[in-house]
């Protein structure tokens, strides 16, 4: 009996991760962090690292340029330290929320390695990602679509993460690590809003 009790908990678990991760869709793996109430900058700090999510504005007017960006710190005690990542450290997936609409944010994933140096923030802004498949309704594509003209008037979340370890080859140790260890992994996560008003008549 509590064999088929473990198995019922843990099918439920799979079931609920699914669905989850299903609704999201604008984050690559991860749910959203449920921050109540959430501003234009936010800043997590994570061992040696500090991990900065930024809109330059709070509220854009149709036809600005959105300017988002992320920046990572290293703050420990070396003077610099190689990390390894994707074709960025920096995700930037988004919700839409009147319209409820994902923007994904895909990317290349070969291994790039960059030096932090102590106290330099790492920054980069945000480029306009999306994509769709076959099966999406044509409102959605039609949105994805005006991305390349700049946002459309609505409510933006961005689910912005970090994602790196630490380059094992530049520390001076074999690729598995030190004694044999994987190379630790951050994913530094944040979320910010900002809201682009309506088109002036």
């Amino acid at each position: 009996m509590k064999r088929y009790l473990y198995m019922g908990f843990i099918l439920m678990l799979m079931l609920t991760g699914c669905v989850k991760q299903e609704t999201l869709g604008a984050a690559p793996s991860d749910p959203p962090l449920n921050i109540a109430a959430r501003g234009h900058y936010a800043e997590v700090p994570d061992g040696d690292f500090v991990y900065r999510l930024v809109s330059e504005k709070e509220q854009y007017e149709h036809g600005d340029q959105v300017r988002v960006y992320a920046e990572l710190e290293y703050v420990g005690e070396l003077d610099e330290v190689t990390i390894g990542h994707a074709a960025s450290a920096f995700y930037f997936p988004m919700k839409e929320l009147t319209r409820d609409y994902n923007i994904s944010y895909a990317m290349n994933e070969p291994y790039i390695t960059t030096t932090l140096k102590k106290g330099e923030p790492l920054r980069e802004y945000y480029q306009i990602g999306g994509g769709y498949d076959s099966s999406d309704d044509k409102r959605f594509k039609d949105f994805i679509h005006s991305l390349q003209n700049g946002f459309p008037d609505g409510d933006y979340v961005v689910y912005g993460s970090a994602d790196f370890v630490m380059d094992s080859q530049s520390q001076g140790v074999d690729k598995g690590g030190s004694n044999g260890e994987e190379p630790k992994r951050y994913k530094i996560q944040a979320e910010i809003e900002f809201r682009v008003s309506a088109e002036k008549k």
